[in-house]
């Protein structure tokens, strides 16, 4: 058995982010399944395209975490781009976000998202859920013509089941004068309204993260089967460590059901992401970085163009959908069927398809409910007594950005320290 003052399960970029802020020559273990690092932040390079396992872009609040990622690419041209995104919405693109927007709807619409916008606002309608909110916020016609088929179709659930506040700071909000004022003046800035992105893909944000651990500290291919808390003991198929303190970036649930702990199936419910990149011989749409479809008869809520972001002269996409973590998939039919909805929606044209990816995120988004807020609360103060401490969008079973994890990572390090 090996002594070792922390373990860190997970060499994504919580796990790693922990790993650097306890510095080189400390005295630590990252233990990962993978083959590789990164999570779900590891990128794939075929015939000249560069995609993610889905669109990761960075949007910094703390100028100094970019500056010390950037310092550590060397070489490597980073885009800072002004993101362009919209909604798809029976035949036009309307600008993204669909609330702030809705002038730019047919007329007749416009007045309905306008009227129940209005009388919304009046009716001090109940917001229990995420659903409710959404009617109580926006009114039934905005709430039915996007915000509620699109969420659905990402979250692949009903929304009265997920917590008010399920998206936090990353929903954007709009009340009656903001919706007004931007019929005049356009003003859609959001927490991602620039981001940066690599030109070798997330893996290099990764790797900058990982070059300040030591790389023998980091074991690929390791799993982890059970954390003995009371003895402090780490158990992999390749052996045992015992610990002072130990971080774990794993699904909050698995880790639960690593140390012993029951887990209540109805409290822990989460989608799954099946995704598409594409790489064409052409050029397809520009001057857009991605798009949103609440259409329930497309299969795909979210596409995204990596080629407009580096402006290269071959469309290259990530394509998003979303589903229940049970659903089985039948990848080649639902392949068949996005490129036919690609194709609907004026995507492809001509393009040919000359290389491809696909990946399942499993979990990808998590259901945040009432539920598990109070069950993750308590047992993280548990556990944390034990020297276990969860971190990370799947360890704090939340909805995050890449930097928040690296903010986390850090505080708790500072924490642990004596």
């Amino acid at each position: 058995m090996r002594e070792v003052g922390t373990v860190i399960i997970g060499a994504g970029m919580s796990g790693l982010a922990t790993a650097a802020a306890l510095g080189k020559g400390s005295d630590l273990v990252v233990l990962e399944r993978d083959a590789e690092i990164g999570g779900y932040c590891k990128t794939v390079k075929k015939d000249g395209f560069v995609w993610d396992y889905s669109g990761h872009f960075f949007h910094f609040k703390h100028p100094e975490i970019e500056k010390f990622l950037l310092e550590r690419m060397p070489g490597q041209q980073v885009r800072k781009v002004i993101k362009k995104s919209f909604v798809s919405y029976a035949g036009k693109q309307i600008d993204f976000p669909f609330q702030k927007n809705i002038h730019q709807l047919p007329q007749q619409e416009f007045i309905d998202c306008l009227h129940d916008l209005y009388f919304a606002g009046q009716s001090k309608q109940p917001e229990t859920n995420f659903k409710e909110m959404l009617y109580g916020r926006f009114g039934r016609s905005i709430a039915e013509k996007f915000l509620i088929p699109y969420n659905e179709k990402l979250y692949a659930t009903d929304l009265a089941t997920l917590d008010r506040d399920a998206m936090g700071r990353f929903f954007p909000h709009a009340d009656l004068t903001d919706i007004v004022r931007n019929m005049k003046q356009s003003n859609n800035a959001s927490y991602n309204a620039t981001f940066t992105y690599p030109e070798g893909g997330a893996i290099e944000y990764v790797k900058a993260i990982a070059s300040e651990v030591d790389s023998s500290a980091i074991h690929l291919n390791e799993t982890v089967t059970a954390i003995d808390v009371a003895q402090k003991i780490v158990r992999t198929p390749k052996g045992e460590y015992r610990f002072k303190q130990l971080v774990s970036s794993a699904p909050f649930p698995v880790l639960m059901q690593l140390c012993g702990q029951p887990v209540d199936a109805k409290r822990f419910t989460w989608n799954q992401v099946l995704v598409f990149n594409f790489g064409f011989d052409a050029k397809g749409p520009k001057d857009v970085h991605w798009v949103y479809y609440p259409d329930r008869s497309l299969p795909f809520y979210r596409v995204g163009f990596y080629d407009n972001i580096f402006e290269t002269n071959r469309m290259s996409l990530y394509v998003e959908l979303g589903s229940p973590h049970g659903a089985k998939l039948d990848v080649p039919a639902l392949r068949e069927a996005v490129l036919a909805g690609l194709e609907r929606e004026g995507v492809i044209t001509t393009q040919r398809l000359i290389a491809e990816h696909s990946v399942v995120m499993n979990p990808a988004y998590v259901h945040i409910t009432g539920a598990s807020i109070a069950e993750v609360a308590q047992t993280k103060q548990r556990l944390a007594a034990g020297g276990v401490h969860s971190v990370g969008r799947y360890g704090g079973w939340t909805y995050c950005s890449i930097e928040d994890n690296i903010v986390e990572a850090r505080a708790l390090v500072g924490s642990m320290r004596p």
